[in-house]
């Protein structure tokens, strides 16, 4: 039997048409290999900003799952309000996500599930509930999503990357959109920045700061 072990089977765009998407918004960026840029968002994370993370082939289905993601550090307590006023306005209840390296997950949860496709709820254990405040519902759990490099291998590999710089193994993820449909082209993706207080983009290998960050 056919067993679908990733959700991502939406459409893809290459470098050409990134560029010209960018080029066409007026936007300052930086082009950079992996590593340099992984530790660039890292940093940027690190400092309290928010980050969209655009990559690969859109998801198909309900979730945002590191291909077209907004990201933050789970470990800020004001993060859930930063994102809430900056982009999506929502209802102070609903939680965002968090996304978990698939062999860490039993570190932060009482239960080690399996959940490539942020499909299940999940308490975390008391200890990390106060340390991860910007994924942790009021009720102490998390609608996690396991990632597998296997399955994701450049959003496993910037997970990893952050917990190496944090002790964390876990970001938070949600979904690449302000109160519309999640975005898919490079366009919807700048719309979408540009108009929100979004304060950085990455699409594919390029960066785009606002604002003079560093």
């Amino acid at each position: 039997r056919y067993h679908m072990r990733h959700a991502f089977w939406g459409p893809e765009y290459n470098e050409s048409e990134i560029k010209s998407a960018l080029d066409k918004a007026g936007c300052r960026y930086q082009q950079m290999e992996d590593g340099p840029l992984f530790d660039k968002i890292i940093g940027l994370l690190r400092q309290g900003l928010v980050v969209g993370w655009y990559q690969g082939r859109s998801e198909w289905g309900p979730r945002a799952l590191g291909n077209r993601s907004i990201l933050a550090d789970p470990t800020n307590p004001d993060m859930k309000n930063i994102i809430n006023a900056k982009i999506k306005r929502r209802e102070s209840f609903r939680p965002f996500a968090p996304s978990v390296l698939a062999e860490k997950v039993g570190d932060y949860f009482e239960q080690e599930v399996k959940s490539p496709f942020m499909m299940h709820v999940v308490k975390f254990k008391p200890e990390w509930r106060t340390k991860l405040p910007a994924v942790t519902h009021v009720d102490g759990t998390g609608r996690l999503q396991s990632v597998t490099h296997e399955e994701n291998p450049r959003y496993y590999d910037l997970i990893k990357r952050f917990s190496e710089v944090s002790g964390v193994g876990i970001l938070l993820n949600t979904s690449f959109n302000e109160n519309e449909p999640v975005v898919d082209t490079p366009d919807q993706a700048l719309n979408c920045f540009l108009r929100t207080e979004m304060d950085a983009l990455c699409l594919e290998n390029y960066l785009v700061i606002k604002g003079g960050q560093s």
